[in-house]
């Protein structure tokens, strides 16, 4: 159709052009508005890191955690693949070569690995993994690192022991930490059902040692799902937060750090008792906010946020999971759209209440409340934890994160905001 000029607006079959255009805006915004269950189209593209290989080990992709390996100042990942038990390090490409499967090494082999993190333990310039393992096996290990960078990539120059402290219990999850503050880094861990505790082992004089860490006991847990290290009483000492999932135990807990003192790490439970609370995140959802806001996804659908008052106590905030979720699992605090607001990003299980359901979302921090929107498609089942940096160098931060069941593997999503 040609429009035309006649002491008026442009027309176009009979409806004047400024018209079509706001016929055109509700068109779309009720396109964003779908429920994702009935079929919204993928809004991030998802970019493959490293995909299933069942011969090479590689099933079931359980977490991705970040440090920059290799010095060169990206942030790298690694990954423990549970059902096939390879413990993988991805090396960062750098912007230009980040859409294409990563340059990795499988570091070792162990059966029901839960979670894997990098670490220099012993101090030698070469970065190490820390793996931990339930089922069969019930230990923790630790991956020692060619000290030549160029043995990096190779499997064979490294090598995997156990530390003999941990043996019997279940673990899901380690965090490097100097509990001491004597220049060594320990290790947090936590475990679940029988005996499970939150612990740590205490890096001796010589790393290399295994036989001479030390397992100490922090506190009784049912099933430990997060740890992290926050500052949460502005003292400048890192405390650990916690999420214990199941029995007596289960809630959001925080272990204060005693500083310079030999007392015991007191224990206090922040919220989220009697709730199967899953992975936790802090940060300030506000520019001007002065403690952080400490949020954990539950499988009840729920976002528990808690802030810390004057008095001590904490004042919780319930926000419902994108798109009435039920099964929730990673959160992260970050400003997806660049404008100056935190916003809440998370990910889920995403068929255990609905099929065909997005298991990727983010909840947009608006100006008038809270806005649903999808990032995946309603490929994958069981997602996992999930880190947003800048991976592709457009000013943006894009997504990290893995899938367990349907073989999607380690991946990320590229944030179409730039």
């Amino acid at each position: 159709m040609i429009g035309y000029l006649e002491n008026g607006p442009l027309e176009l079959d009979g409806i004047p052009m400024r018209n079509r255009f706001t016929l055109l805006c509700i068109a779309v915004t009720a396109l964003a508005s779908l429920d994702p269950s009935a079929g919204i189209a993928e809004t991030w593209k998802r970019h493959t890191i490293d995909s299933s290989d069942r011969v090479a080990g590689k099933r079931g992709a359980d977490g991705v955690r970040t440090l920059d390996v290799n010095g060169d100042g990206r942030l790298d990942i690694t990954t423990g693949w549970e059902e096939g038990g390879a413990v993988v390090v991805y090396l960062n490409p750098g912007p230009d070569q980040v859409h294409k499967q990563w340059p990795s090494v499988t570091v070792g082999s162990v059966k029901g690995v839960e979670d894997a993190v990098s670490i220099d333990l012993d101090k030698d310039g070469a970065i190490d993994v820390v793996s931990c393992a339930e089922g069969k096996i019930n230990s923790i290990f630790v991956h020692w690192a060619p000290m030549s960078p160029t043995k990096y990539l190779r499997a064979e120059s490294w090598k995997t022991e156990a530390f003999p402290e941990s043996t019997g219990r279940r673990w899901m999850f380690a965090l490097p930490m100097d509990m001491n503050q004597d220049g060594r880094v320990d290790l947090v861990i936590g475990s679940k059902n029988t005996d499970a505790v939150i612990g740590w082992l205490e890096n001796p004089p010589n790393s290399k040692d295994t036989t001479s860490w030390k397992l100490h006991t922090l506190a009784k847990a049912s099933w430990i799902m997060s740890i992290q290290a926050v500052d949460l009483n502005a003292d400048n000492f890192p405390d650990i937060l916690y999420s214990d999932r199941f029995g007596k135990q289960a809630g959001i807990y925080w272990l204060k750090n005693p500083g310079h003192t030999s007392a015991e790490w007191e224990r206090q439970l922040i919220g989220g008792q009697g709730k199967q609370v899953m992975f936790l995140t802090s940060g300030k959802l506000s520019t001007t906010d002065q403690a952080p806001t400490i949020i954990c996804a539950t499988l009840t659908g729920e976002l528990l946020c808690y802030k810390a008052e004057s008095t001590g106590n904490w004042t919780e905030t319930i926000l419902a999971l994108p798109f009435g979720l039920k099964a929730g699992k990673g959160v992260a605090i970050a400003d997806v759209n660049g404008d100056h607001r935190p916003d809440v990003v998370t990910t889920a299980e995403a068929q255990r209440e609905k099929k065909d359901m997005v298991a990727v979302a983010w909840k947009e921090n608006g100006t008038n409340g809270w806005v649903d929107h999808a990032i995946s498609d309603q490929r994958g089942r069981k997602f996992d934890r999930l880190e947003m940096m800048d991976l592709d160098g457009d000013g943006d931060l894009d997504l990290i994160t893995c899938e367990e069941v349907h073989d999607l593997g380690v991946f990320w999503y590229e944030n179409p905001t730039r």
